[in-house]
């Protein structure tokens, strides 16, 4: 009975141990099965962030590709955006240089053919004039009627005075076709490099000893400041000169007048600056002379537009000014308050 026993809890010791080496077995493989699993999961997330990596890596590069071919394609944008502006100017210069080609033309041409016959109505009137005049000593000289000398002498004096206002008139539309042949004439210069401020100096004194010249009692007190900072641009000083005589002259010729008006208490002055502002170079040239009214402010560049009195101007000077400033591709503004100032700003690109 013992041995029996014995042999039973062998048996059952061997099968429990089976049982446990079997559980044993079982755990192992399901601890190997689940760090197999675990590994394997966090190779994957291990994949799966680096492709997220590479994604962002990617992502960055694109946008910094994006950007500098944006950046690139915007400056290729702005050079052709700049070239188009050039070819615009040009062509505008271009066609401003044929329109006055063609009115130079037509102005030769209209010119030419009043001339001629300009000319013999001078002529005549002068001959005529002194015809009268020998007439009128020819009778003083003769014993005649006194009827007849007092019907005679009123007819002759009407006859020279109106004889007068035909030459006086004629020597106006002389002036004005010279100046149309001038216009027509022009030729233009070369572009030079020049110091703006000393054209303008040299220009203002030429202008105001000129107009002294013919007006004695004329005194202006000028000022200037010239920009150092400006040095020499490139323009042709013949046309550039020809804008600032006019300017000038006008200026002198609207303080004259003032000074008519209002005598002693009125002194003149004249400001004539220069400043370089960016790529421009501005010239201004301020009176306070009589001003211009605002109803006549949008004229003043219309062709034989003119406010002084007949014989004083040929209305020209500031339509070929403004014609001058188009060619150059700049720009002849103008400021006035009517009665206080006017002021002429001329702005010529660099």
């Amino acid at each position: 009975m013992v041995l029996i026993d014995i042999s039973i809890q062998s048996r059952v010791v061997i099968g429990i141990s089976a049982m446990l080496l079997l559980f044993a077995s079982f755990l192992i493989v399901f601890i190997s099965n689940q760090r197999k699993k675990l590994q394997y999961h966090k190779s994957l997330q291990a994949i799966h962030e680096e492709q997220q990596k590479n994604l962002r890596e990617q992502n960055i590069l694109l946008e910094q590709r994006v950007i500098e071919r944006t950046a690139e394609l915007s400056k290729q944008k702005e050079t052709l955006q700049g070239t188009l502006e050039e070819l615009k100017a040009s062509q505008l210069q271009l066609i401003q240089k044929e329109k006055m080609a063609s009115l130079g033309e037509l102005t030769s041409g209209i010119a030419h053919e009043i001339q001629n016959p300009l000319n013999f109505v001078l002529n005549f009137s002068e001959v005529n004039t002194e015809l009268l005049l020998e007439i009128k000593q020819r009778i003083a000289s003769e014993t005649l009627p006194k009827s007849f000398t007092d019907d005679i002498n009123p007819l002759i004096d009407d006859f020279s005075a109106n004889q007068h206002k035909i030459l006086h008139h004629g020597k106006r539309a002389d002036g004005i076709v010279k100046n149309m042949l001038q216009h027509s004439r022009r030729q233009t210069g070369a572009i030079e490099l020049t110091d703006l401020n000393e054209l303008a100096d040299e220009y203002l004194k030429l202008s105001y000893h000129g107009f002294r010249a013919k007006h004695k009692t004329f005194i202006c007190d000028f000022q200037t400041s010239f920009d150092g900072a400006i040095g020499r641009i490139g323009i042709i000083p013949q046309d550039i000169g020809h804008i600032l005589v006019n300017l000038f002259n006008n200026a002198f010729y609207s303080m004259n007048e003032k000074i008519k008006i209002r005598g002693g208490d009125y002194e003149a002055k004249l400001f004539v600056s220069t400043e370089k502002k960016g790529n421009k170079a501005i010239v201004i040239v301020k009176d306070n002379g009589m001003g211009i009214a605002p109803t006549i402010a949008d004229k003043i560049f219309q062709p034989f537009f003119t406010t002084k009195p007949t014989g004083e101007a040929t209305g020209l000077g500031l339509s070929l000014s403004y014609d001058i400033i188009k060619a150059h591709r700049a720009e002849l503004k103008v400021d006035s308050k009517e009665s206080e100032y006017a002021t002429f700003t001329m702005e010529l690109n660099y």
